[in-house]
């Protein structure tokens, strides 16, 4: 290529331009210098003509050319066989700054162009520079990066934030001091808005491993997008639980608890976790969940209460809402009645299921007495409550305050109560159909009629219209309940209530359709002792049973009811040994709590005796009582029974209960375990959270077997040990 130079060519480099050690470039250096400037012209120093003269080698990957380069002055281009492809760049270009020296040409040139694009939106072009940059400098000011992070993350295009991600990994694994919460906050929102749970929880672990608090108002948001999947669920909860937890082990005076203020004050954050938990059935998170609360002092609100009953109803911990209801019940006034539904719907259906059908009974007349005025306003001076969580007399126990006239109104609950029991009507609570139903039901198969007897004989005395006592016994008429109805009319008529003729002769009908003569004769008996109290007969004759007979005969059908209906629908859900279950797991969690395992296996054991089947609840609070004493090798023949009973489909999988054990063996040291639960994992679709695992295992065997060579001598056991911590480092990419 011919150019032709300006005034001076030929000539040596000045003296002025070795280094200071004296040097002259090297081709290394000036084959560096080219490389970064080529984003700029491709260009690098050849030989200073003058004082304030430097003739500059171009590439544009189209041409070559030199041109001659000043420090006041604009390019000039003097090769004129190559002008075409330089005419753009000369038409905009100047400089106004100073000559780099030659051995870092494009330093401030790269950052210039990095802020430059960013500002004109470039993407390509930032990330493009950035790479460059991080080539040959490293990695640019935090200021710079940061910038480049929050560009990205407000880009709408989906491969712009993950190639953002994929920026804070790589500066991570360099130098993590470098990173920016606000930044990175700003990150994990974007990612958790497009439903990208598992990068978003990587943004705020990383956060957390700078020992900073993220911003509790972004970490709601975030978690706010991240809930609406089962994964992200998992993900937001481990997130809330490592940030309390982090943040607890930082403070070493009670005067430093000041550090988790914006966290404790934020009930919010911790309502959104539980009801996600209750929705995905995590007992274990959810239970971990309450007693960070209680540990931070976490202030709680209504909200709270609804989610705490559901969490109490969901593992069975029925004494728990007794205890909430005494705290409810002692209170001057409920501001938010319609929160307070869904905690009365828990605990009803907790007596259904413990069969305790008295409990239910009383239950339901004292929704009725203590109806309260549509509208209330709560006081300065109203008193806070305790959320009990396990006993109060032992140790383990933990207690939530909570605020009875606090409610974010931002979290929304539904109106509609989640077990369907107890419903709001003008301002009151009331009980359902479905109630009723669960009531008689529960009498009927345990045989306690006198409870429904005497709930329908204090409702009519007290004046509560609660149900017709005409249409109870028709109900259990139609259903087949004969002896069931027949009791409820000898107790009605003992109580001096009447019944009506209706009810007699529909029972009496169908004792005559099934046969059943001596009940048939009893109840005309009892009919004709009592013939002269009834609106229904009207004779002048001397009432005598034939003429009872003659009215069997005319029709008289009993019509369907909502009550039949709920009847008919219930009882297809009744589990009559249920209450057994629920007995035995809130005395296994009991003892568990109170850390005397041994207790906890013979109650374990009587269930198995007794022919009763474990639930997932079972093995979940056993595996959470050795875990707290770390017992991990007990925790090894745990996983063989729950691994049979899950292939026998005796148990349903569990996300949850699969997770603690993989934590457990991690800590004991019991790779082959947790290569097993993971490919377990795997084989059901079932999410793995490689970053927890990763960091446990870091954490506590961060240089197990790094130095494999160094055992010379290895037995069989040892082998396989060694093989599997390999597995676990390489499913967990651990270097």
């Amino acid at each position: 290529m011919s150019c032709r130079l300006p005034r001076g060519e030929g000539i040596r480099p000045a003296e002025g331009d070795r280094d200071p050690a004296g040097r002259w470039p090297t081709g290394r250096q000036r084959a560096a210098a080219k490389f970064y400037l080529s984003l700029e012209l491709a260009c690098y120093i050849d030989m200073r003509v003058g004082r304030d003269i430097f003739i500059v080698s171009l590439d544009s990957g189209e041409g070559f050319a030199y041109v001659i380069l000043t420090s006041n002055q604009s390019v000039k281009l003097e090769a004129s066989n190559v002008y075409g492809p330089w005419r753009s760049y000369i038409s905009t270009s100047t400089s106004t700054s100073k000559v780099l020296a030659w051995e870092a040409p494009s330093r401030e040139t790269l950052l210039r162009k990095i802020d430059c694009a960013m500002k004109d939106g470039n993407v390509e072009e930032v990330l493009q520079s950035f790479s460059n940059y991080k080539k040959l400098h490293g990695l640019p000011e935090p200021r710079v990066l940061n910038s480049m992070i929050v560009s990205l993350s407000y880009m709408s295009s989906r491969r712009w934030l993950q190639r953002a991600f994929d920026m804070v990994l790589s500066v991570y694994q360099i130098n993590r001091n470098l990173l920016n919460c606000g930044s990175l906050m700003r990150l994990a929102l974007a990612l958790a808005r497009d439903q990208k749970p598992v990068p978003a929880s990587t943004v705020l672990r990383i956060i957390l491993e700078s020992r900073k608090l993220p911003d509790v108002d972004m970490l709601s948001m975030s978690f706010l997008h991240m809930l609406k999947s089962q994964v992200g669920s998992y993900l937001a909860t481990d997130v809330l639980i490592e940030t309390c937890e982090s943040f607890l082990d930082q403070v070493t005076d009670r005067r430093e608890m000041k550090k988790l203020d914006p966290i404790k004050n934020s009930a919010t954050l911790f309502n959104m976790v539980l009801e996600s938990c209750v929705n995905f059935k995590c007992i274990i998170k959810a239970q971990k969940i309450m007693e960070l609360m209680s540990l931070i002092g976490v202030v709680a609100d209504v909200n709270t209460v609804v989610m705490a009953s559901r969490v109490f109803e969901m593992v069975g911990q029925r004494d728990e809402l007794i205890h909430m209801k005494r705290s409810i019940d002692s209170l001057t006034s409920l501001t938010f009645l319609q929160y307070y539904q869904h905690f009365y719907d828990s605990l009803l259906s907790l007596h259904f299921k413990y069969n305790d059908m008295d409990a239910a009974a009383k239950f339901l007349i004292d929704l009725h007495q203590q109806r309260k005025p549509g509208v209330f306003f709560c006081n300065d001076l109203q008193k806070q409550s305790i959320i009990q969580i396990g006993s109060g007399n032992l140790k383990s126990g933990y207690r939530i305050m909570f605020d009875p006239g606090k409610v974010d109104r931002g979290f929304v609950l539904g109106t509609e109560s989640q077990f369907g029991l107890v419903i709001l009507t003008d301002g009151n609570l009331l009980h359902t159909e479905k109630a009723l139903a669960k009531l008689i039901i529960g009498c009927v198969k345990s045989r306690n009629m006198h409870i429904l007897s005497s709930f329908l004989i204090t409702s009519r005395k007290d004046g509560l219209e609660l149900i017709s006592p005409q249409d109870v016994v028709n109900a259990c008429i139609q259903m087949g309940w004969l002896h069931a109805a027949h009791d409820i009319i000898d107790d009605l008529e003992s109580a001096g209530i009447p019944i009506g003729i209706t009810g007699y002769i529909s029972l009496l009908r169908a004792y005559e359709k099934e046969n059943k003569s001596e009940e048939s004769n009893g109840l005309l008996q009892q009919i004709q002792k009592i013939a002269s109290t009834m609106d229904g007969i009207h004779t002048n004759s001397p009432f005598a049973i034939k003429n009872i007979a003659k009215v069997v005969k005319y029709e008289m059908p009993l019509g369907s009811s909502s009550l039949l209906a709920a009847l008919a629908d219930e009882i297809k859900h009744y589990n009559a040994g249920e209450h057994l279950t629920l007995e035995f797991n809130n005395s296994v969690l009991f003892f568990c709590k109170a850390k005397m395992m041994e207790d906890a296996l013979c109650t374990y054991k009587r269930m198995r005796e007794q022919n009763i089947r474990p639930t997932l609840h079972t093995f979940c609070h056993i595996l959470c009582g050795y875990s707290s004493m770390d017992m991990h090798r007990e925790i090894t023949m745990l996983w063989g029974e729950i691994k049979r009973r899950l292939e026998y489909g005796e148990l349903d999988l569990d996300r949850d209960l699969l997770d603690c054990l993989v934590l457990n063996f991690l800590k004991g040291g019991y790779f082959s375990r947790v290569m097993e639960i993971i490919s377990y994992m795997s084989k059901h679709n079932i999410y793995c959270d490689k970053w927890k695992y990763r960091h446990a295992f870091l954490k506590l065997h961060k240089n197990l077997y790094r130095n494999l060579n160094s055992l010379h001598d290895k037995t069989e056991a040892q082998s396989k040990r060694i093989e599997d911590v390999q597995a676990f480092r390489s499913w967990a990419n651990i270097k």
